[in-house]
């Protein structure tokens, strides 16, 4: 199969996962793109910064539109990770792959546990800044070395730390993702010049057309099915990377 239509195909459900889950998507680009389309996991994790960005940006205005975004929590939260994905971004470089690799299946796998675990029920929406800039700069963190968008852990943040709602904090968290995403590329702007564009551009533009397909399956399929599918997915895949990692 080409390298294009993986691209495509990989950047569709990437896509999908992303708007209608509000995050969690983007933890799969870096495997895809590291198993698939043959990038190291240096490269891997500089062009999914590049997917996450564009594709958390793009989907945001819908859910703005609908009244689901909370600016002023939102942009407190990513303000708080703003440094942390700068100085994450500047630490990937110094990590030899084998450990990025197995960074990445860990905090994967933490991803899907909390996905299967009960959701936390959302409080009265009282926001505590103390607590956003406290979860934020971990998110920021994350999102810097991992090149991931981290929306897998800032939606669960937002409805336990911060008390929104599910569809606020599905909507806000691609605020923090596009703010945290493109804070983390400024300190990667030296490894994007050996990306190949002419696949991750085709990647892009599918995950952005299957984030708005992502937010209309939303609304007609239970979240909390999709979010077990994702989830056991996610586990086997971090459960292959550590093995490949390690052996």
């Amino acid at each position: 199969m080409s390298a294009l239509i993986l691209a495509l195909v990989a950047g569709a459900v990437i896509g999908l996962a992303l708007g209608a889950l509000g995050g969690g998507g983007s933890v799969l680009a870096v495997p895809a793109l590291i198993y698939l389309l043959d990038f190291t996991p240096v490269a891997a994790t500089t062009a999914s910064l590049v997917i996450v960005a564009v594709t958390s940006a793009t989907a945001l205005p819908a859910h703005a539109r609908d009244g689901n975004v909370r600016w002023r929590t939102g942009l407190l939260f990513a303000a708080a990770g703003v440094g942390p994905a700068v100085l994450g971004g500047a630490v990937a470089g110094r990590l030899s792959q084998s450990v990025l690799t197995c960074a990445f299946a860990a905090v994967a796998a933490v991803a899907a546990v909390r996905m299967l675990r009960p959701g936390h029920t959302a409080g009265s929406g009282h926001v505590r800044p103390v607590r956003a800039a406290g979860a934020g700069g971990g998110l920021g963190a994350v999102t810097g070395v991992l090149g991931v968008g981290g929306g897998f852990l800032a939606v669960p943040a937002l409805v336990g730390v911060l008390g929104l709602r599910m569809r606020e904090a599905v909507g806000t968290s691609l605020l923090v993702i596009s703010v945290n995403s493109v804070a983390a590329l400024a300190m990667r702007a030296g490894t994007a010049d050996g990306l190949d564009w002419a696949v991750i551009g085709p990647f892009v533009g599918a995950a952005v057309l299957g984030a708005w397909d992502g937010k209309r399956l939303a609304a007609k399929v239970s979240g909390g099915m999709l979010q077990r599918i994702f989830a056991v997915v996610l586990l086997a895949v971090a459960a292959f990377m550590l093995i490949d990692a390690v052996v």
